[in-house]
């Protein structure tokens, strides 16, 4: 389907309207046009391929760090396999974590928030586009150079979590925790950049009418990560930092013989890896919402507990954290705190569950691919939740502390949590990106591929756990007990391999092949919903006017609209940040190549920083060259601009 359909005039339209908004519709692709060529392909600052290209890039990162996933089943399926060495071993566990949580859970989240975040709110681009391109090129460099580092035997062996002093000086060899630490670096600034966007973008940029209060729960939930993201990255980053500077310069950040502190190092790791959780699941519940809403036709039950949920969960994920230190020798009176808080925060997790189920109850059900994820969802995460509360008991988390119970927990809420939800959102959010729908028959029997293969593959792993094997192993012996539960593992991950293999094939088929989709195939209530799959290049010919919660379901007849936007320049509205009224206007920048030389030189210097201190003032200069030009004012296109006649939107 091509932008000529956009809007379709009604039938009581006349001919000089309908002449009107082709007009307007080609100054705004003028305007907003997205460059061809090599170069042009690096300029691109549209939020919607900026975020085609993050979610791609993320599940390709996915995909190999399954494969290594796979290799490590292999490994553990029979007792004393020696098909991989110790060594390799612990480079593939590292890599396969860092990997999923750095390179593909939180990115891919925040990649739909890139693409979704400003059609749901009728806006016609994302706050600071270069700074959404800049990240991006950030994002691929660190997991290139991640991948890169494994082939040649360098990869990171000490864990995806990095404890010191493993990974210090005195025990990590080579320049494998290096790389380690600076992929942080590399992500935790791509993930900082989505963040600030998606913030400004929500709170500045909705479409007339969209107050507070009828805000989609799928942007409260991105608004709730991002402020998670801002505050909690900065301590891996910090303590990355630490770990980088005590290898290479000789600090002693993390040596309690030089009056550093081993325990340090997880305080800051886990004040965010444990907010991390909820930045991957928050999303999620935003992306459940948005499909229990379309698929039952009616208004989400309990929209205000949701949000306040959501709120109250991005809060309280930052009370948490020693929830993962219980065995270290923390005080007890501090224990009992952290206990009361790891229990308190499944409250606000049980309200949403409750406000989706009282959604569903009574209502007319549609039983599609989408809605079958979320579904298993429910019955995935409530286990996972449950299997949580218990690690929150210390004694019971003394007992099964770095065991494969843990292991089962972890993989059961990030899993079920986040990644069911992903694919639900996928099979849901496709045809809007694509023009095309999924294969239905495939999606649903991808759906039971994966969901038998999940729990055939991560259930046992509780009963290993309460048999005593621990994480991290390459191999054991036959005489403990452990084979038959690995092996039926190993068997699960099979299937598993091929729900994934499925989910990829329907993808790409569809891409050319699948039944056409129209701009809205599902019934949504979004704003992403009235217009053209995929989007136009300016999103909206018109800028709407919200009348109701449900935007689409709420509007009138007459469709009001905003007037008086340029069309001629990328012009796009600031409104007030709780009403949503109109402020004024402002003009976004033109695509430019900066951004890219910007990230080239900027991970240059972080590869460069992992091998010597020389790296900072030898990129210096070159890293402020492109700063400059980034932000040099292009004084030929503003004067070309200003000497255009604006063609401004008229109907009202």
């Amino acid at each position: 389907m091509n932008d000529d359909a956009t809007q379709a005039p009604e039938p009581n339209e006349v001919g000089a309207e309908a002449l009107e908004d082709d007009a307007l519709r080609r100054a705004l692709e003028r305007a907003w046009c997205v460059p061809s060529g090599v170069i042009g392909r690096l300029s691109v600052v549209d939020h919607r391929t900026i975020g085609i290209r993050y979610i791609v890039t993320a599940f390709v990162f996915f995909l190999i760090a399954g494969a290594l996933a796979g290799v490590m089943r292999l490994q553990l399926a029979i007792p004393d396999n020696h098909f991989l060495g110790p060594d390799r071993y612990n480079q593939l566990f590292t890599v396969h974590g860092t990997a999923m949580m750095f390179l593909f859970a939180v990115p891919v989240m925040e990649a739909f928030g890139v693409y979704l975040v400003p059609l749901m709110l009728g806006a016609r681009s994302i706050a600071f586009p270069r700074l959404n391109a800049f990240s991006y090129y950030v994002f691929l460099f660190g997991g290139v150079m991640l991948f890169v580092a494994l082939v040649v035997n360098s990869g990171p062996d000490a864990g995806w979590f990095s404890y010191v002093p493993l990974a210090g000086p005195d025990y990590g060899a080579g320049k494998r925790s290096d790389f380690w630490a600076q992929l942080i670096t590399f992500t935790e600034v791509a993930g900082l950049a989505i963040a600030v966007e998606i913030v400004a973008t929500t709170l500045k940029m909705r479409a007339p009418g969209m107050s507070i209060d009828r805000i989609p729960l799928f942007v409260w939930a991105m608004l709730a990560t991002s402020f998670m993201v801002i505050f909690a990255m900065p301590s891996v980053v910090l303590s990355s930092t630490f770990l980088l500077l005590d290898r290479l310069v000789g600090t002693h950040f993390y040596n309690p013989a030089e009056g550093g502190d081993a325990l340090l190092w997880q305080h800051l790791f886990w004040f965010f890896g444990h907010p991390e959780v909820y930045i991957i699941f928050v999303p999620a519940l935003g992306i459940v919402s948005s499909i229990i809403t379309t698929f039952t036709g009616r208004p989400v039950f309990g929209y205000t507990a949701l949000v306040l949920s959501v709120i109250a969960t991005g809060f309280l994920g930052f009370a948490v954290w020693v929830h993962h230190m219980f065995a270290t020798g923390l005080p007890q009176l501090g224990l009992s705190y952290f206990t009361a808080a790891s229990m308190v925060i499944s409250i606000p997790t049980g309200v949403q569950i409750f406000c989706w189920i009282a959604s569903l109850w009574r209502s007319r059900l549609r039983l599609e691919t989408p809605m079958l994820f979320v579904l298993g969802f429910f019955a995935i995460f409530v286990l996972g939740g449950l299997s949580g509360v218990t690690l929150a008991v210390i004694p019971f988390n003394l007992q099964v502390h770095d065991t494969f119970y843990v292991v089962a927990h972890f993989h059961y809420v990030l899993i079920g949590g986040a990644v069911f939800p992903l694919i639900g959102g996928i099979f849901y959010w496709y045809p809007k990106m694509t023009g095309r729908m999924l294969d239905e028959s495939w999606g649903r029997v991808t759906f039971w591929a994966l969901f038998i293969g999940f729990n055939v593959t991560f259930f046992p792993m509780h009963l290993l756990g309460f048999m005593g094997m621990p994480r991290r192993v390459y191999t054991y012996p036959a005489e403990l007990g452990w084979g038959t539960l690995n092996l039926i593992s190993s068997l699960g991950a099979l299937l598993l391999t091929l729900g994934g293999a499925l989910l990829i094939a329907n993808v790409v088929r569809s891409r050319h092949s699948g039944r056409l989709a129209g701009n809205d195939p599902w019934g949504g209530d979004t704003l992403e919903w009235s217009v053209t799959s995929p989007p136009p290049v300016y999103n909206f010919l018109h800028i709407p006017v919200v009348e109701g919660r449900n935007a689409l379901w709420d509007r009138s007849p007459d469709r009001p609209i905003v007037t008086g936007i340029r069309s001629d320049r990328r012009e796009v509205l600031v409104t007030s940040v709780t009403d949503a009224e109109p402020v004024h206007t402002t003009v976004f920048p033109e695509p430019s190549i900066w951004p890219f030389l910007c990230a080239v030189v900027t991970s240059a210097f972080f590869v460069g920083s992992i091998f010597t201190p020389w790296a900072l003032p030898v990129a210096a200069v070159p890293l402020a060259v492109t700063l400059v030009g980034w932000f040099w004012p292009n004084r030929r296109d503003a004067a070309k601009r200003q000497s255009q006649p604006a063609l401004q939107e008229q109907r009202a």
